[in-house]
């Protein structure tokens, strides 16, 4: 019963020796773990595929695969590879990738909330610079993505006292403290009452590029954006006019088209801009193993994984 491990960014020896105690029944250090392309071995004995932005095309010659397990919530790269398998498709279910993504979105929020970008520019500047306080049940944060990141940032956020809205395509049961809004009237109603947006939809064919000039000038002016979920929901070419001309104050941005962001990409430098390096929540094998192991023994016990994508709709 052999795992393939597959992905252009992630080590394989990290997440065999955090397997391993989980799933004593196999021989990760020997012959049931196998990492592609150097260790694949017979593809024929391959049952489970884990995976993160693997190589397209690389799980389409192995005849006895039953499931494909992905090492992270998204799965928009991996449904853009034409050659993958019409197998069970997981995606990675855990407390911490949840919490992690709403600390990121929380840090973010307060720092553009509190001005801390501002304190940033005048001490690089030399300039004592006090800023007026403001009280965040006046400050409206719009959340687009209501599932389980989105849907514990907003709770997050209306613990501190924010006024926190979040959209999502169809109503969601919501936690305390959160107004709820869905379909396209709402997300116009949502945008028209946000001050800082945050991004944590999936990445869809009717989401890319939703992030763009229109949807800018539908916010108040001087409202912020952070995109903590793909590159591909943002247009580019429209943010820098919207930071220039005055329509956004700040842009966080922890996505991008092309990553890592090329050297001489106009975010690197813009004043207005704050890069992170895609980094917002990284999976962390020891907070991941123990449900990993679990949806592993249910693929190799002949039943499907738990926390399925729907391919369709591509979430």
């Amino acid at each position: 019963m052999t795992l393939l491990f597959s992905s252009q960014g992630m080590g394989d020896a990290v997440w065999r020796d955090t397997l391993a105690p989980h799933l004593p029944e196999l021989d990760l250090t020997g012959p049931d773990w196998r990492v592609w392309p150097d260790r694949v071995g017979d593809p024929a004995d391959i049952r489970v595929a884990l995976v993160w932005r693997p190589e397209p095309g690389c799980l389409a010659g192995l005849p006895n695969l039953r499931a494909i397990l992905n090492l992270g919530a998204g799965v928009d790269a991996l449904l853009a590879d034409t050659t993958l398998p019409d197998l069970p498709l997981a995606r990675m279910i855990d407390a911490r990738l949840t919490s992690g993504m709403t600390e990121y979105v929380v840090l973010a929020v307060l720092a553009l909330h509190r001005g801390w970008m501002d304190w940033a520019d005048s001490q690089r500047a030399g300039r004592w610079e006090e800023l007026p306080g403001h009280d965040p049940a006046a400050r409206r944060v719009g959340i687009l993505g209501l599932g389980e990141l989105g849907a514990d940032a907003a709770r997050a956020l209306a613990a501190l006292g924010f006024s926190v809205q979040g959209w999502s395509r169809t109503p969601k049961a919501l936690p305390g403290g959160v107004t709820g809004f869905h379909g396209p009237e709402g997300l116009y109603a949502l945008l028209a009452q946000t001050d800082i947006l945050v991004n944590l939809l999936p990445l869809t064919a009717e989401t890319t590029g939703i992030l763009n000039a229109d949807l800018f000038a539908r916010l108040p002016r001087g409202a912020a954006v952070i995109n903590a979920a793909r590159g591909g929901h943002l247009v580019e070419a429209d943010l820098i006019p919207a930071l220039d001309g005055g329509q956004l104050s700040r842009a966080v941005l922890d996505v991008f088209q092309v990553e890592p962001l090329p050297a001489g990409h106009p975010f690197w430098t813009h004043p207005r801009v704050t890069v992170t390096p895609h980094n917002a929540s990284p999976s962390i094998p020891e907070s991941s193993a123990p449900g990993l192991a679990a949806n592993i023994r249910r693929v190799l016990a002949g039943r499907m994984p738990e926390d399925l994508v729907d391919r369709v709709r591509g979430y």
